[in-house]
């Protein structure tokens, strides 16, 4: 066969292929066919052999009638004209007596898509659904779908939704799967449903779940996963009859059976039981985790989604999840957010060892992840919170660049969420004070010498040592600086009176950043004429952040578990939001032609309040000078 892909080169090639294709030596057209193919399949065009290719259709050599039929479906729409010739073969072929020759020619022809043909196409798959062959009716039920495509106006006309309805009750598995199939794809097709989910369809389905191969099994549960059922009663029995499928070898059909499942437990009421079928789901879950890599992404972003509607899954099972020496990144990284998803009082102290010795490894991304990790169980778990500080102490303490700015950062966060409780370390973060070069690491390192200015002794050399590089640091770390050093102010203005005054003058007239100029003037204004306000405003108590492993909300969660085992799950994101393509395309041409042009009459500034020109250009003495007196205030 190897021999018909070497490119001869010949002048003339196709003037020869057509003699050839005409010869009446069965050999000869054969090999013909096969060097048409060929050529089509190295990218030659080979289109003006149709009419000679079309006429070897009538061939008895089942190999050559499947060469003829692949060329048609590839040149059809570049010859529609010419593919009519083509319909009285697919007619005759479709009353063959061989049911392979009968099913080859329905499907080519819903394969073809040129809408002269799917005319020609009604009678012979209205024949095809009622033949005798199972094999025959599988492949037309397919068709329908195709042909739905091209067509939706002709198949409803037709009624070949009704008949493939009907083929639900047939007797072979394979059929009702494809019907199953069929209809599932015209509903989505059609944005309507087609088909009606009740008891004796559904007892249907489940008859023949255990005979179907995988991809039908496959389609037959995404099916049931949308059925809800009228009692619990019956939601059990569906589970039952599901629950064999999450021994099944394909991944796909064990988070399809998962899908079920998870779907109908809410319609239980039993506890016990519930707690019984979950105990079930958790081994077939932890099985995805051997297969391969990619498999492993996949299962992984499922898992994160059920862990999330059901926390007691997998709560056994942190070990399985801890990272290994040859796992891709993406699959460590996913790893991560299950581990502090299953991170509870009782296994925390594994977990911890484990980030800790992943904070020591090579990929700088991974490590980054892993000590942020260590922050998110500080914040989950309160009991094991000193422990977590106490692991990102001693990371700190490696004086390993990133990983300690990423701790910085971390504990900038743990001390948010429990206020004045770990100030201790202070002392061993500010060592670090000459390591920081990243924006928000430095921010997070200025946030903690503000809010505790009162208890860092040299919190004023600190914050100069900032200053220094004011102008040359991003927007992040300015705002945070512009924020502390008024804080420090407040509260021990015999130390920051210089500071605060160069502060808010850099950035109220040096600073091209609106925000910044903003919350300068803002400062300003508060100091120059309230201080006590000022106090009240700036040093308020601010509200402890929250835990954030449950990140997804529950509209968007129930969502996502209703379409788990699919590419929603896997990008966490609803159907309509990455398959909609025209929609959004249309929104966004209509946003930006609506959008208003640039008014000159508009404010510059953004925030607050807003400033003339000449005042931020120019800003009064006077405020700035006042500041000074506040000596005599409380510190």
């Amino acid at each position: 066969m190897t021999t018909y892909f070497k490119d001869q080169g010949k002048r003339g090639e196709n003037a020869e292929l057509q003699e050839e294709l005409a010869s009446n030596d069965k050999i000869k057209k054969r090999d013909a066919v096969k060097k048409v193919i060929r050529d089509m399949t190295l990218g030659k065009d080979v289109s003006a052999l149709f009419t000679a290719v079309v006429n070897c259709m009538m061939t008895p050599n089942l190999e050559v009638r499947k060469l003829v039929y692949l060329y048609l479906i590839n040149y059809a729409k570049t010859q529609p004209d010419l593919a009519i010739m083509a319909v009285n073969g697919f007619v005759k072929d479709c009353g063959d007596p061989n049911p392979l020759i009968r099913a080859l020619a329905v499907r080519t022809m819903g394969c073809i898509r040129v809408q002269q043909i799917s005319e020609y196409l009604c009678e012979p798959l209205r024949r095809a659904l009622k033949d005798q062959d199972p094999y025959v009716r599988k492949t037309a039920a397919v068709c329908v779908a195709k042909l739905f495509e091209i067509s939706p106006e002709l198949v409803e006309d037709q009624g070949f939704i009704d008949t493939l309805n009907d083929l639900l009750g047939d007797s072979n598995p394979m059929v009702v799967s494809n019907c199953i199939a069929s209809l599932a794809e015209i509903s989505t097709s059609g944005g309507k449903p087609v088909y009606t989910l009740n008891s004796p369809v559904i007892l249907k389905l489940l008859a023949v779940l255990n005979e179907c191969s995988e991809w039908g099994q496959i389609f037959i549960l995404d099916v049931l996963a949308q059925y809800t059922p009228a009692t619990a009663q019956e939601a059990e029995n569906i589970v039952e009859r599901v629950k064999p499928r999450l021994q099944h070898a394909n991944s796909a059909v064990v988070l399809s059976a998962t899908k079920v499942i998870i779907r109908f437990l809410d319609v239980l009421s039993d506890a016990d039981k519930i707690k019984a079928y979950l105990r079930n789901l958790g081994p077939p879950l932890v099985t995805l985790m051997s297969g391969e890599s990619e498999i492993q992404y996949v299962a992984l972003r499922n898992i994160q989604l059920i862990c999330q509607k059901r926390p007691s899954v997998l709560h056994n099972e942190v070990k399985v999840f801890f990272c290994k020496y040859n796992d891709p990144i993406y699959v460590k990284m996913e790893k991560l957010d299950v581990l502090v998803m299953l991170a509870n009082d009782n296994n925390v102290d594994q977990v911890l060892m484990e980030f800790n010795e992943y904070a020591t490894e090579i990929d700088d991304e991974f490590v980054r992840k892993s000590v942020r990790s260590i922050g998110r169980c500080a914040i989950k778990l309160d009991k094991a919170a000193e422990r977590c500080v106490n692991v990102l102490v001693e990371l700190i303490q490696t004086k390993v660049n990133y990983v300690v700015q990423e701790a910085i950062i971390v504990i900038r966060n743990i001390f948010r969420k429990y206020p004045n409780k770990y100030e201790s370390i202070i002392g061993t973060l500010c060592e670090c004070l000459d390591t920081l070069d990243e924006s928000e690491a430095k921010a997070s390192m200025i946030w903690i010498v503000g809010e505790y200015a009162e208890r860092i002794d040299n919190a004023a050399e600190l914050l100069e040592n900032f200053m220094e590089t004011f102008q040359e640091d991003g927007a992040q770390v300015q705002l945070q600086l512009l924020t502390a050093v008024v804080k420090l102010f407040l509260k021990r203005p015999s130390s920051a009176q210089d500071m605060v005054k160069r502060v808010l003058a850099l950035a109220t007239q040096e600073s091209d950043n609106p925000d910044l100029r903003d919350r300068g003037y803002v400062y300003w204004r508060l100091l120059s004429t309230n201080p006590e306000q000022a106090k009240q405003v700036v040093l308020a108590s601010k509200p402890t952040i929250e835990d954030d492993t449950n990140l997804i909300e529950g509209g968007l969660l129930e969502d996502l578990v209703a379409n788990l085992a699919t590419l929603s799950s896997v990008y966490h994101k609803r159907p309509a939001q990455f398959v909609d393509h025209k929609k959004k395309a249309g929104a966004e041409e209509f946003d930006e032609a609506d959008e208003p042009e640039p008014s000159s009459e508009r404010p510059t500034t953004s925030g607050v309040m807003s400033v003339p020109e000449e005042v931020r250009r120019n800003p009064p003495p006077a405020p700035v000078a006042d500041m000074l007196s506040l000596d005599d205030g409380p510190a």
